[in-house]
This record gives structure tokens, C-alpha cells and sequence, in this order.
């Protein structure tokens, strides 16, 4: 026990962890801010217990309050982390506090658009998998629906210059369904991801519209270009581009953030590529050869 105590005491002081995590609140309340959110934007399909209809909107506002109010806090609290100022006059400064706000309201009010570019992705998916029976199933059941939904809230908070939240949002969803998407990355309308475990898609990759992509997939980086210290530099252009009308099936890599994947084009399975392709292109690996043995019987 005095060793565990010790340890416990040396982690209390380090300047990192209390300056990072004292006063976030932690992980359970940026949950709370996606469930509130999308709860928001799809009634009734993240509750608990059944919602009655004739109240719906005071339920979407109440969501909408909720979320608004935790998600101001949370920013503000990030903002202040890293600001410079915080040290000058920390009672009397109010630009982290106004910037939180701000932004707070910027993502309130797109969330309508956000609802409009989910439905936009459940229709991707109901046009795209034969076994789909109704919009409803894909939105209650298809782990992409909740991944994606959860990465088109965090890309805002993202192209808002939000520190930490978007990362732990999108890692959220990873956690949830396999599918790991940065915040950062640019993806268009009607994107399906199929089957969805083990898909993984990059900071700085662009996705254009009508893109369909199966289990396994990787968008991801060739290399990474170090600094004079050996470490890898931030903020460069990693990741492909995939232009509109792709479809990727399952185990493809594609690398490399100068390689772009031309519009109408077929990616085979487990292909690995690395350099740029034209539109129209079809690209698949050669029919493997398995060596098939048939036991004898003992008849």
C-alpha cells in the first residue's frame, strides 16, 4: 500500500495531468454532449424508454439545452488550457468564455444541416446493401450510422479549432463500432461504410460524394516527414483523396497524401496502393490460386 500511495502521490504532481485534466470533467460528460446532440437530431432513437410524440419538440429543445449548455463548458474549459493569456488576468479575461459561446451556437445552428447530410448517409446505405430492408433498421442497428454521426458533429467542433473534444468524440465512436475516422477528415454526401470493423480513415484525407467503403479498409499515411529531431512533423497533407463515385471493398490500403483516387473508380479487395489512379479505373489484385485437397473416404 505505501508504494501504491507513493506512486499515486508522484502522478498528483505532475504539472501535465493537473493542467490537462483537473476541471475538464472528463470523458462521461463529452458522451453526454453526443447523446444530447443526437438525440437532438433523431428523436427517440437514443432514449431509453419511449418518447411520447405529442411532446417531441419540447424533447428536442430540452435535448438541445442540455447539450448546448455542457458543450460550452467543456470548450471553454479546453480553450483555456491552451491559452496564452490565462496567466495574465484570469479574472477579469472573457475571451475564452465569449469564443466557447460562440461556437457553441455556431454548431447549434448547424445542426438542421448535419440531420439533412445523416439522411443523405442512411439513403447511401439503403441503396448500397442489398440486406437493408428499411431506413429505420439502418439507423437503429448499422454501426456506420453511428459512426458517422458521431465524426459530423466532431468535424465541426474540428474545423471550429477545438482542441481535444473532436478527437474524443470520434474515439468514442471508434470504441463503439471499429470504425475510426479523425475528425479532420473531409467527407461528402451519401457516404456508406458497409460492414464498417477495422475501417480507418485519416486526418487529412478527402472523401467526395456517393462513396462506398467496406470492413477493413484503411485510408492512411505513406510515411511521415520528420523534423530535425527525428519527430513527425504536424499539419502536412498525409492522407488520400477519393473522388466522388468510389467504391473500396474489403482489406484495401490506400496511402499516401499526394495519391488520389480518381472519380467512377474500383478499388479491389486487400489492394494496396500508393500512387494516384485516373477515373474509371479498376483496380484488383490477380485471381489467387488455393490448392484444393479432397480427403479419401473410408467408404
Amino acid at each position: 500500500m505505501p508504494k501504491i500511495a507513493s506512486s499515486l502521490e508522484d502522478i498528483n504532481k505532475n504539472h501535465f495531468l493537473k493542467e490537462k485534466t483537473i476541471g475538464f470533467a472528463g470523458k462521461e460528460i463529452v458522451y453526454n454532449v453526443v447523446f444530447n446532440i443526437r438525440s437532438a437530431l433523431f428523436p427517440g432513437v437514443y432514449e431509453k424508454y419511449p418518447i411520447d410524440e405529442t411532446r417531441i419538440n419540447i424533447l428536442i429543445g430540452n435535448h438541445m439545452r442540455v447539450a448546448a449548455v455542457e458543450l460550452s463548458n467543456l470548450v471553454e474549459k479546453v480553450l483555456k488550457n491552451v491559452c496564452e493569456k490565462k496567466d495574465s488576468n484570469p479574472e477579469s479575461c472573457t475571451e475564452c468564455r465569449d469564443k466557447a459561446d460562440d461556437i457553441t451556437i455556431k454548431l447549434m445552428k448547424k445542426l438542421p444541416e448535419t440531420r439533412e447530410k445523416l439522411h443523405k448517409d442512411i439513403q447511401a446505405a439503403y441503396i448500397g446493401d442489398p440486406a437493408a430492408l428499411t431506413t429505420e433498421e439502418i439507423l437503429l442497428s448499422y454501426p456506420s450510422v453511428e459512426a458517422i454521426s458521431i465524426y459530423r458533429i466532431a468535424h465541426l467542433l474540428y474545423e471550429y479549432e477545438v482542441p481535444i473534444i473532436p478527437r474524443m468524440m470520434t474515439e468514442y465512436a471508434h470504441q463503439k463500432t471499429g470504425i475510426d475516422i479523425h475528425p479532420g477528415a473531409k467527407i461528402g454526401d451519401y457516404f456508406f461504410i458497409d460492414h464498417g470493423t477495422g475501417v480507418v480513415i485519416g486526418e487529412t484525407c478527402t472523401i467526395g460524394n456517393n462513396v462506398k467503403v467496406y470492413q477493413g479498409v484503411t485510408l492512411g499515411a505513406k510515411s511521415f516527414a520528420l523534423d530535425e529531431q527525428g519527430n513527425p512533423i504536424k499539419g502536412i497533407k498525409r492522407h488520400p483523396d477519393i473522388e466522388d463515385n468510389v467504391v473500396i471493398y474489403a482489406g484495401a490500403t490506400i496511402l499516401g497524401g499526394d495519391t488520389v483516387i480518381g472519380h467512377d473508380s474500383l478499388i479491389g479487395g486487400n489492394v494496396w496502393l500508393t500512387h494516384s489512379i485516373p477515373p474509371h479505373s479498376t483496380v484488383y489484385n490477380s485471381q489467387p490460386s488455393p490448392v484444393i485437397k479432397q480427403q479419401k473416404s473410408d467408404c
